[in-house]
C-alpha cells in the first residue's frame, strides 16, 4: 500500500502534467513491451516494436527490469525542460539524464543490483556508467534516443492525444470540485481520504510530501497501478495509469489522404471540433448547439474516424477532446483566414 500524506500546503501546490513525459513512457514502456501484460491493448505495439528494437534493448534490459525498482535518474524532473508548448523536450530531458551527478548514478545503480527481484547481475558495462564514464553516458543516451524513436515516436500523436484527453477530464474535476474534486475524481486507481491518498502498491510505502506539493503525471503505459520515485529527497511526483482505446496502435497509422478528411464538410463538425479543444460531453454539445444527442454521435463518430477527435467514456458521460492532427487542422484553418 502506498499512502501519499498531504498538509494544507500540499494542497495548494498540486498539478497535473501538460503533456506525457517522455521518459517515463520510455521506462513505462519498456516494461510493457518485455512483458505480456493488457495483451487487448498492448497486443498490436508489442507485434509492430518487438522486430524493430535492435540493439538499444539490451543496455535498456539491464537498466528496467520487468519488475521492481529502475533507477530513479532515468525519470529526472524535467520542469526546466519544455518545448514550445509547455511539453518536455526529449534532447533536453536524454541530456538532463545524462547530467546525472556522479554520487546519485552510484546510489542508483546500487540499489538496482541490490534489488531481490532482479533476475541476473547488472552486466559489467552498467559500472563505467555508475562512475559517470563519459563514453557509458553516450551509450545510454543514444539507447534512449534509439528506443524512443522506434518504440514511441510512431505513435506519440496517439499517444498524446489520449493523455490529453485524460487532462481535460481532471481540468473539469478541478472546476468542479477543487483539488478535493481533482484526487477524489481518481478512483478507484487513487483513493483520496483526506487528508491521505492511497494506492495499491507492491511495497508498504508513506510518502510525506512535507509542504513540497505534488505533480500527477499521466502515462499512457502506466498499467494498473501508480508509480512513485523511490527517493524521498526528490521532487514528489506520482504516475497514474489514464483509460486507453482499443485499437489505438493500428489507429495510429497516418489518415489516407483525402477520402477522411473530405467528409468533414460541414459547419457543425467544425464548430464541434473547435468546441471541444477543453473537453465537452456528449449532452453538453447537444445542449450547446441545439441538437440531439444522437446527432453529435454522428457528428462526433466522424471526426473521430478522421482523427481529428478521441472520445473517452468517464463514469455516465462520454468525453470528446481534440487530438494533435485536429489541433492542427484548427490552426491551419486560423492561420488561413
Amino acid at each position: 500500500m502506498l499512502r501519499v500524506h498531504f498538509t494544507s500546503d500540499d494542497l495548494a501546490r498540486v498539478r497535473v502534467a501538460a503533456a506525457p513525459d517522455p521518459l517515463w513512457e520510455i521506462a513505462n514502456s519498456f516494461q510493457a513491451l518485455i512483458g505480456e501484460d493488457a495483451p487487448l491493448l498492448f497486443g498490436e505495439w508489442r507485434r509492430l516494436v518487438r522486430p524493430r528494437l535492435g540493439p538499444a534493448g539490451g543496455l535498456l534490459a539491464a537498466l528496467l527490469p520487468l519488475r521492481g525498482y529502475f533507477p530513479d535518474f532515468l525519470t529526472p524532473d524535467l520542469r526546466g525542460a519544455p518545448d514550445l508548448r509547455g511539453a518536455p523536450d526529449l534532447r533536453a530531458a536524454v541530456d538532463t539524464v545524462l547530467g546525472t551527478p556522479r554520487g546519485r548514478l552510484r546510489r542508483d545503480l546500487a540499489r538496482l543490483a541490490a534489488s531481490p527481484g532482479l533476475p541476473r547481475p547488472l552486466p559489467p558495462g552498467t559500472r563505467a556508467l555508475a562512475d559517470g564514464d563519459l563514453e557509458a553516458l553516450g551509450r545510454l543516451g543514444a539507447a534512449l534516443h534509439a528506443y524512443h524513436g522506434r518504440a514511441l515516436a510512431p505513435f506519440w500523436p496517439r499517444i498524446r492525444a489520449q493523455v490529453d484527453a485524460d487532462r481535460a477530464v481532471r481540468a473539469r474535476a478541478v472546476l468542479a470540485g477543487g483539488t478535493d474534486g481533482l484526487l477524489a475524481g481518481f478512483r478507484p486507481v487513487l483513493r483520496w481520504q483526506p487528508p491521505v491518498l492511497e494506492a495499491d502498491y507492491p511495497v508498504d510505502r508513506e510518502l510525506r510530501l512535507g509542504g513540497r506539493g505534488l505533480l500527477l503525471q499521466p502515462s499512457f503505459f502506466c498499467l494498473r497501478r501508480p508509480i512513485t520515485l523511490a527517493a524521498e529527497d526528490l521532487t514528489p511526483v506520482l504516475v497514474y495509469p489514464i483509460q486507453h482505446t482499443l485499437g489505438w496502435a493500428r489507429e495510429s497509422a497516418p489518415p489516407e489522404s483525402g477520402t477522411r478528411l473530405g467528409a468533414l464538410i460541414g459547419r457543425t463538425r467544425a464548430a464541434i471540433l473547435e468546441d471541444v479543444v477543453t473537453g465537452r460531453t456528449t449532452g453538453e454539445l447537444a445542449e450547446r448547439f441545439g441538437i440531439s444527442g444522437a446527432a453529435v454521435s454522428q457528428h462526433t463518430a466522424v471526426l473521430r474516424r478522421a482523427g481529428l477527435l478521441l472520445s473517452m467514456r468517464r463514469s455516465k458521460n462520454v468525453v470528446h477532446t481534440i487530438t494533435p492532427a485536429g489541433r492542427a487542422l484548427l490552426d491551419g484553418a486560423q492561420t488561413s483566414v
